[in-house]
Order: structure tokens, then sequence, then C-alpha cells
């Protein structure tokens, strides 16, 4: 099997992320390669929210204009093609790129921009209104639901801390738990005060219309006219990369970043949801582009000594 061209940088995932570092290092004049299987973690969303110049952007339109800029710096290329492993090359020389389809590149620094997916909760009609009226993240959609009614989907702390954070938003909340709440007296005194509803009966479907929420149907009979849905449920990489080449990880599942985002692997850096630091796109796109300051800093001063 032949190996392509060297890159001084393969980037692995083109999420905002992903795209930021691209966008500097091509600046930068970096043989750039930008790595991506195609499937963003707002695949159902209709708007981005809370990045300045972009905010209600459509997020196809966010990612097109976001290639348009990079195809300026001729330097970057774009592939679209998941990668399925990495492994270092001897006396820290970079790493050896594997794809999906068998080929593979080389390359001296590694950006790993992955992602996570959510997992829905197991709910009946939730698919069809994620991304509608069904959502993961109040900073990016809670302001379209504002003094509207919503209901909160969670057990335990998630369920509580979902719920706490929707009163930024909404008055008129009920948390769902579909099933036992794991909650504790306190927790739940709490949320009494605050005048968040519990109930913990099973739910049996959420109805509505072309995406759209209008009440949640339990499966004692009951139904909760609602607006919306918030959940907290856990999210998980999209790629197993990370975990094979050896990275660290936080205690909260995040990959461990040292200084300008580099892993415990010396060449290999992280950016966005992996890290699991705050999880919006701008923030992302920040993470995206210390990596790539981190990056060229580095490429930078081993060319230096080189010379």
């Amino acid at each position: 099997m032949s190996v392509a061209r060297d890159w001084d940088v393969v980037i692995v995932g083109a999420g905002p992320a992903g795209l930021s570092a691209a966008l500097v290092l091509g600046r930068a004049r970096r043989n750039v390669l930008l790595c991506d299987k195609g499937t963003p973690r707002n695949w159902a969303s209709r708007r981005l929210h809370g990045f300045v110049t972009r905010d209600g952007i459509d997020p196809k339109e966010f990612r097109t204009l976001a290639y348009q800029e990079i195809a300026r710096y001729e330097q970057v290329k774009l592939r679209l093609e998941a990668v399925v492993g990495a492994s270092p090359l001897a006396a820290g020389a970079g790493f050896t790129v594997r794809f999906a389809r068998g080929s593979k590149v080389r390359t001296r620094k590694l950006l790993l921009a992955t992602g996570v997916l959510d997992h829905l909760p197991p709910v009946q009609g939730i698919e069809e209104r994620f991304g509608v009226s069904v959502f993961q993240c109040p900073y990016c959609h809670g302001w379209e639901f504002r003094d509207r009614a919503v209901a909160v989907y969670g057990r335990g702390k998630r369920g509580f801390e979902m719920a706490r954070a929707m009163t930024a938003w909404t008055g008129d909340i009920v948390l769902c738990t579909d099933g036992a709440s794991h909650l504790t007296r306190a927790a739940q005194r709490q949320l009494q005060r605050n005048g968040i509803e519990l109930r913990t009966a099973r739910i049996a479907r959420l109805e509505g219309r072309r995406g759209q929420l209008t009440q949640i149907v339990f499966r004692n009979g009951d139904a909760l006219p609602r607006d919306a849905l918030f959940f907290d449920t856990p999210s998980s990489e999209q790629s197993a990369l990370s975990r094979a080449i050896g990275c660290e990880y936080e205690s909260d599942g995040g990959v461990k970043c040292g200084q300008y985002s580099e892993t415990s692997v010396p060449g290999v850096y992280a950016a966005g949801n992996i890290t699991r630091d705050v999880q919006l796109a701008i923030v992302a796109a920040a993470e995206g582009t210390k990596a790539a300051f981190g990056i060229n800093r580095a490429l930078t001063r081993e060319d230096f000594a080189l010379r």
C-alpha cells in the first residue's frame, strides 16, 4: 500500500474547531489536510446560535462559507473521508494516518477535532423533533422558547442541573425523569421552591406536527402540554482515534490537554467538544485557533532548530 505525500498537519474533523484551525494554519502557510466524515453533532439543527456575526445561520451555510474561506489558501485541502487510525513514526518524526478506503498519508502534527454525538432519550417521537422543538443545549436554543412551557428530560444531577439552567429563560418548567428521579430530598425541595414541577411517570411518546412538540403523553394516560423539551443525557466521542493513539483523559471524560492544546501524546493536539469544555460552537472554534497557534509554534521551532 503506497503512502501519499507528507503534510505539516492533518486535522481530523471539520466542525467549528477543525475549520478554524485549518484557516489559521493555512494563513501560517502550512500544508494542511482537513479530513471529515460528514457527521456533525448539530446534524438536526436548523440554526446555529451564539456565534458572533453568524447568530441564527443555517449550520450547512456556515460550513459552506467556511469551506469558501479556507479554499483561498491553496495549501489547505479538504478530504471527505473518515480517518480510521494513526500511528507514530520512528524518532518522533510524525505520524502515519490511515483512511477508511485504505490509503495512508504522513503528517508532522495531528489535530483531533472529531467531536461527539448526543444520545437521544429513548422516547417515541423524539428524533423527528430533535433540532426543531427538542434540544440538548439551552444556550443554543433557550432564547427561542423564552417564557414558554418547557419540559426538561433527565435524571439525578443531570436532570436537576438542566432544570435549574432553564430558569434563565422561562419560569414554566416541568422536569420529567421518565422513571425514578434519583434526586435527593434536598434537591426536590429546591425544585419545588423554584416552581419546577417534578414528574416521574414513564413517558409513552411525544406528540405534535411537523417537528413541533405540543404535548408529552405518559404511560399512565396523562398528557402534559409543552412547547419544547431540553434534555441532558450522555454523549460519546465520534471517533476512537484519541484512545487508540494513547491520549490521556480527564475525570470528566474529556481528552487531557496541556499548553496550547497538546495532548499527552507529543505532536497530537485536541480541540472542540472532545475536550469537554464549554460545548458551544464559538468555543470550539476558539479551541481550534488555540491548537493551530500551538501547532504552528511547534513546527516553527522545530524548523528553526534544524537550520
